[in-house]
């Protein structure tokens, strides 16, 4: 990426449009609501041969209070600020506004190069909005059309200049790529972990219910405001994405909505938020679920953790706003305990209190990220396995249906992230499933696996007779020759 592009206009203009144009996928929610975007999102723009960073922001409003709109606003202007372009975005059916002025006196004092779109111009009815645009002094405005994809070699035209000056910069601060990993399992234990660089950053991401301070964890954990924080329940709507170096180690957090009991879950808008954080789940290496300490483990809590685990991801559990609870000790065990009962699939998961508020217990919720990503590749060698299954078997046999005990013949590691194994027995599909438990429970302690997903299948060696059918075979061929013969 050579360079940053800030797409900034007044709400409704069709700023989120673009934006998925421009990275080529559904990434922002757009809805005929005005103010759907409210954070700052980020994803890879592409336009010819440019490749540069596109954010999308929240709709630019005349409010400097701290409400909401208020709020919102100074999180776009710090976007102007970081950019190195902002394109300026205008509705050209409606024309320009007093709100469209007092932006561009803005753009004008702050940002560093400003490309002024006109959009939704296509046919006459914009011709009059492209003429006003003019006199905004912010140079010739392009007509754009970013649902139809009309006037992209226009924007193309106006970004190749320059990106030709910001392409110097980007090779000096460009990341080492091509990190080669070594993704073979072998006989010996394999205890070298995938490189972490700034080109594959850890992916976490941070889920709960509504209000549980996922964005106030995130804006601590980066160190500034750049995620939109307040009293309401559900302002964040997209899954946003930061990257970040948090000890050392590059990260890439992403931010979800505050996901909701389905029943509840009635606004069109609110759906598509909760299929975003649903997606960040599935994009992140580790998640963490965060908790209200106040209510924590309530069903959608539960439902949060067991989905994580069912897309097998590590998975940390953080309880929040410990800063104001009164009865540490005995809130803690009774959380440890609830835990262990309520979520037996995630046994050994790390659990830790922190306050997104202060900042305390962050330094313990890193350690328990990193050791929860290492869990998650983890590798045994086959000996190790297979000595362990032996040793499991001889403690407690496999059932025996119909008085035919199941024997477990060989075990290996098939892959890693999250830990999958397989074993080779007879007849796999009688194995009860409290037997796989008992294995997966053995692993968990034997080599010190908490918390991750453990995949566990059983195959069939497929060691068929190979002279069933034989005899049959034979007789015909018999039967066949003599009939020629008799002939």
């Amino acid at each position: 990426m050579t360079f940053s592009l800030a797409i900034v206009g007044r709400p409704n203009v069709g700023k989120s449009t673009l934006f998925n144009r421009l990275v080529g996928r559904r990434l922002a929610l757009v809805d005929d609501q005005p103010g759907v975007t409210r954070d700052l999102r980020e994803g890879e723009g592409k336009l010819g041969d440019l490749r540069f960073t596109v954010i999308d922001t929240a709709g630019l409003e005349d409010a400097t209070d701290d409400s909401l709109p208020g709020r919102m606003r100074r999180l776009t202007e710090r976007a102007v600020d970081m950019a190195d372009v902002c394109l300026f975005m205008i509705d050209a059916r409606v024309g320009v506004t007093p709100t469209d002025e007092i932006f561009a006196e803005i753009l004008r004092k702050r940002a560093k190069h400003v490309i002024l779109g006109a959009n939704k111009s296509e046919g006459s009815a914009a011709d009059a909005g492209v003429l006003e645009a003019y006199a905004l002094g912010l140079g010739e405005p392009l007509r754009i059309s970013a649902e139809h994809g009309e006037g992209m070699p226009d924007l193309y035209g106006a970004l190749q200049p320059l990106a030709d000056g910001f392409a110097e910069r980007a090779a000096e601060e460009a990341p080492e790529t091509d990190v080669s990993v070594d993704e073979e399992v072998s006989e010996e234990a394999d205890e070298s972990l995938p490189e972490i660089t700034a080109t594959k950053p850890l992916q976490i991401a941070v889920v709960g219910r509504p209000n549980a301070g996922k964005s106030t964890l995130v804006n601590k954990i980066i160190g500034e405001e750049r995620l939109l924080t307040g009293p309401e329940a559900g302002i964040t709507r997209d899954a946003i994405s930061v990257r970040t170096e948090w000890g050392g180690v590059p990260m890439r957090i992403f931010d979800t909505a505050g996901m909701r009991k389905k029943a509840r879950v009635q606004e069109k808008l609110e759906k598509l938020s909760v299929s975003d954080g649903l997606r960040a789940v599935k994009f992140a290496e580790v998640v963490v679920v965060l908790l209200d300490a106040a209510i924590p483990f309530e069903q959608q809590d539960l439902r949060i953790a067991d989905l994580a685990e069912r897309e097998g991801r590590a998975v940390v559990i953080a309880v929040n706003k410990w800063d104001i609870e009164d009865e540490k000790q005995e809130k803690l065990r009774d959380l440890k305990e609830s835990f262990e009962r309520l979520l037996p699939q995630l046994r050994g998961a790390p659990l830790v209190t922190v306050s997104a508020k202060t900042g305390r217990g962050l330094d313990r919720l890193q350690a328990a990220i990193m050791k929860a990503w290492e869990v998650w590749n983890r590798r045994i060698s086959t000996g190790q396995l297979n000595r362990w299954l032996e040793g499991m078997v001889s403690s407690h046999p496999p059932p025996a249906p119909q008085g035919r005990r199941i024997k477990l013949r060989y075990m290996t590691q098939a892959k890693t992230r999250p830990p999958g194994f397989v074993v080779m027995c007879s007849r796999p599909q009688d194995m009860p499933d409290s037997y796989t438990r008992y294995l997966v429970n053995g692993l968990r302690e034997s080599f010190d696996m908490p918390g991750t997903p453990i995949r566990l299948y059983m195959r069939g060696q497929g060691d068929k007779n190979p002279y069933k059918g034989r005899r049959e075979k034979n007789a015909g061929a018999l039967k066949k020759h003599l009939g020629k013969k008799k002939g």
